[in-house]
């Protein structure tokens, strides 16, 4: 891979946009790009000695529907000819759409490219990938243009309405950056022939399902609720609907509860995995004094030094603890035994804390005792 030399088309397009990034990342690795301001007579000179071509470029929805065939089925034509007449022995992966088998100007025009390329790799016996993709989404893809998922998270993100016909609509989706570690996979594959290039994995959502889970990434900042969004399509989606926040929009404020003592302040909120808190304390201030009969809590010092006070209910056995942001340790609050913590330096104490379980107003199970 490194010493490859790759001609990209459509490279300034949403997929070539996400390509031409992750290419940049693999060191030595020579990156030549045609697109809509070169002219086709320039293939000849940008074929020669490639060893592979990313063929991105094409029509999605033209003004004029011959566009169709000028752009996905003439340009490829042009693009196997020069390879042709190169006697290159570059493999090519394209990006086709499940829409070729479908009797429509698009996809006949891509299924008609298909052809060009079968008949280039059974004249050149390079290898040739092929991509039926269905709705790509992620990072950079143009909103009102060919992606449901793209106008959501624009519309949603900026307070703009959005228009469902029939929530119950389902799709085949495929994330960015799925998509762009098959290309990379596949310049590196011994390959024979025509392959049909499988993305995985490949999600499916209806409209109603989408529009619901945008929604909830976008009230998160209120309701401090994070959604699931460490794996599968709600992290794609999520980094998805990120990506469409502008700069103005890089940041939001918490409420924060202070008094005579110091300030806490609730940061991030799960669904069944508890809280991200903080609080503050003055010099000689003590907090807590109080026991859980379930509620965990696990207690970071960011900043001073503390002394943490334990009894047990029962036994009335008691222990003392001293940690300091000298020496980073969790002390933990463990059900059946009264806890505090205690401001024991000169400087105002920050403490990071998470808790098992979101707190309830109604169900605090928190009841004050003394150490």
């Amino acid at each position: 891979m490194n010493k490859m030399r790759i001609l990209v088309t459509g490279h300034q397009g949403f997929v070539g946009k996400n390509l031409m990034v992750r290419l940049a990342e693999i060191d030595e690795l020579t990156v030549l790009t045609f697109g809509r301001g070169n002219s086709p007579d320039e293939l000849a000179e940008l074929v020669a000695n490639v060893d592979a071509v990313i063929h991105l470029a094409g029509e999605n929805r033209p003004s004029d529907p011959a566009d169709f065939q000028l752009v996905n089925t003439q340009l490829t034509q042009l693009l196997c000819d020069a390879l042709l007449k190169a006697e290159s022995r570059a493999r090519i992966l394209f990006t086709s759409s499940i829409q070729a088998d479908r009797d429509n100007d698009y996809g006949r025009s891509k299924k008609d490219a298909e052809m060009v390329l079968a008949n280039y790799s059974a004249e050149s016996g390079n290898p040739v990938v092929i991509y039926r993709l269905p709705n790509l989404f992620g990072k950079w893809c143009k909103p009102e243009y060919n992606s449901v998922v793209a106008t959501f998270c624009h519309h949603i993100s900026q307070g703009l309405p959005i228009k469902i016909n029939d929530e119950s609509t389902s799709l085949r989706l495929v994330y960015i950056d799925d998509l762009i570690s098959k290309f990379i996979s596949d310049l590196g594959e011994p390959l024979s022939g025509v392959v049909t290039g499988q993305v995985e994995p490949e999600y499916s959502a209806t409209l109603g399902e989408l529009a619901t889970q945008i929604y909830a990434f976008k009230d998160s900042r209120g309701n401090l609720t994070t959604e699931p969004v460490g794996t599968g399509l709600t992290r794609a989606l999520y980094s998805t609907y990120m990506s469409y926040l502008r700069p103005e929009q890089f940041h939001y404020d918490l409420p924060s509860h202070a008094d005579d003592r110091g300030v806490f302040v609730e940061m991030l909120k799960t669904r069944d995995s508890g809280q991200f808190s903080f609080f503050t304390a003055k010099p000689g201030i003590m907090r807590g004094s109080h026991y859980h009969h379930t509620k965990t809590e696990k207690f970071l010092i960011i900043q001073g030094r503390a002394r943490f006070g334990f009894r047990h209910l029962v036994t009335n056995e008691t222990v003392h603890l001293e940690v300091s942001d000298q020496k980073y340790q969790v002390v933990e609050t463990i059900p059946g035994w009264v806890h505090d913590i205690t401001n024991v330096g000169d400087n105002e104490l920050i403490v990071l804390i998470w808790a098992n379980e979101v707190f309830d107003r109604e169900a605090p199970d928190t009841i004050a005792r003394t150490v």
